[in-house]
């Protein structure tokens, strides 16, 4: 995919909080605008678990992210401004991932409680037909958290769980991390992130040339 294009990303309290930055770094790192945004759970999770406390609040993203080089092209948005250009359908844009998406979140997703920026902007993206990709970290599953996502796959959400394929053979944790990310961004069709080795790229014990018969 050609860079230039636009994304919500929302990262919200659900354990997992390395998939969003991955995936925000990826679609800054191929040229695309990202519009973030992250809950107040998220702050605490990213703190507790990964030691990173954004200072400024969400707006520290920008310092985090600094790396990619991409100041410009990152907008990070206050969770409680309901006003905020990703609340309007009006605003356009190629995608929305919610990464980790917690299942508060993913609960007022299915029902229409359009409470926040993130849950509103989610709301937005759904009635105008826009993709939407939720990342659910969570185990074991409820009868509840089940019945929202066959809610949300059914008014064509992509859930894609925070569930690590083995056969890329990963070695370190951001191996395993960069595969969700991955697959999250191909979700909402960013397909070009490199993020981890597709089937056919993969090395196979015994494999011999194909030959025509």
């Amino acid at each position: 995919m050609r860079g230039g294009w636009r994304f919500v990303v929302a990262l919200t309290g659900a354990s997992g909080i390395r998939y969003g930055l991955r995936a925000m770094a990826a679609l800054l790192r191929l040229g695309h605008e990202v519009h973030a945004m992250v809950s107040d759970g998220a702050l605490r999770v990213a703190a507790e678990e990964e030691d990173v406390h954004f200072e400024g609040g969400a707006r520290g993203l920008r310092t985090l992210l600094a790396a990619e080089g991409a100041a410009e092209r990152l907008f990070v948005y206050d969770v409680r401004d309901i006003g905020a250009r990703p609340a309007s359908g009006t605003f356009v844009h190629d995608g929305m991932l919610v990464i980790p998406c917690s299942m508060n979140t993913l609960a007022a997703i299915a029902h229409g409680l359009a409470d926040n920026l993130i849950t509103r902007s989610a709301d937005a993206t759904l009635k105008e037909g826009r993709p939407l990709v939720l990342v659910p970290r969570e185990t074991p599953l409820s009868a509840v958290h089940l019945e929202n996502m066959l809610k949300l796959a059914r008014l064509g959400v992509r859930i894609v769980a925070a569930m690590p394929a083995f056969y890329p053979r990963p070695k370190t944790v951001d191996d395993i991390v960069d595969f969700v990310a991955g697959r999250a961004l191909d979700a909402v069709g960013v397909t070009d992130h490199g993020l981890f080795p597709r089937w056919k790229d993969l090395p196979r014990q015994g494999e011999t040339e194909a030959t025509e018969c």
